[in-house]
């Protein structure tokens, strides 16, 4: 557990993964979690919750230094540092979580990803991007609502890295040992910093790919069934 008790690490030999440990955090998750939760309802918990998420996910932004005159005197103080993060939600169910991470970096730039995971195979297969092409020096916060077999996130996470991104940081509402798991193995050798923060580590797969208990497939929940 952290030194402020909000979270908790998983031990994994090379990936970091930090589970938030907050009253609310598990409050909002249960609501999400609860079959009887509307689209309105699910839309508004998942944009809170991922905010909370976020701000424990941020701890190591890249800031500098800086001078401000308040009403009485000089002030030393800290700013995010450019180039800005960059947020990059995994389409569709990932631009659920878009709104609560720009509340909280309203000076971030936003990427977008499309990748679907093929549901006979469960590899991950892009069909959609809109990002910068040269990532060089830049922290990236990748949002996507579950961590299952994890493959659509690791392909998208090596995607950014591919472009020069110097660290990756997954915020994900849940999470599965299975796609942590993958996560580990894959970005072992990356010599690049690789983060996954989540409210939750749940029990495992089940045969079709879906975390359980987990709380649904949360596109359709966040949007409806398309």
């Amino acid at each position: 557990m952290g030194a402020d008790g909000a979270w908790h690490k998983i031990p994994l030999p090379f990936m970091e993964t930090l589970v938030v440990d907050h009253p609310l955090v598990a409050h909002k998750l249960t609501a999400l979690r609860d079959v009887r939760t509307d689209s309105p309802t699910f839309r508004r918990l998942a944009d809170e919750l991922v905010t909370l998420l976020a701000y424990e996910a941020t701890r190591d932004v890249r800031v500098t230094e800086v001078s401000v005159e308040t009403p009485v005197a000089t002030a030393r103080g800290l700013r995010l540092a450019k180039p800005y993060p960059l947020v990059v939600p995994i389409l569709r169910a990932g631009l659920g979580m878009l709104d609560g991470m720009t509340r909280l970096l309203p000076t971030a730039e936003v990427g977008f990803l499309g990748m679907i995971r093929n549901e006979s195979t469960l590899q991950a297969e892009t069909y959609a991007t809109r990002l910068p092409d040269d990532l060089s020096g830049r922290q990236c916060f990748v949002v996507d609502p579950m961590l299952a077999t994890g493959g659509t996130l690791a392909a998208a996470v090596q995607f950014l890295l591919d472009r020069g991104a110097i660290d990756v940081t997954a915020i994900c509402l849940l999470a599965a040992p299975e796609g942590l798991a993958h996560m580990d193995k894959v970005f072992a050798g990356s010599g690049k910093p690789v983060r996954v923060v989540t409210a939750a580590l749940d029990e495992r797969l089940n045969e079709n790919g879906y975390i359980v208990p987990g709380l649904g497939d949360a596109g359709d929940r966040l949007y409806g069934v398309v």
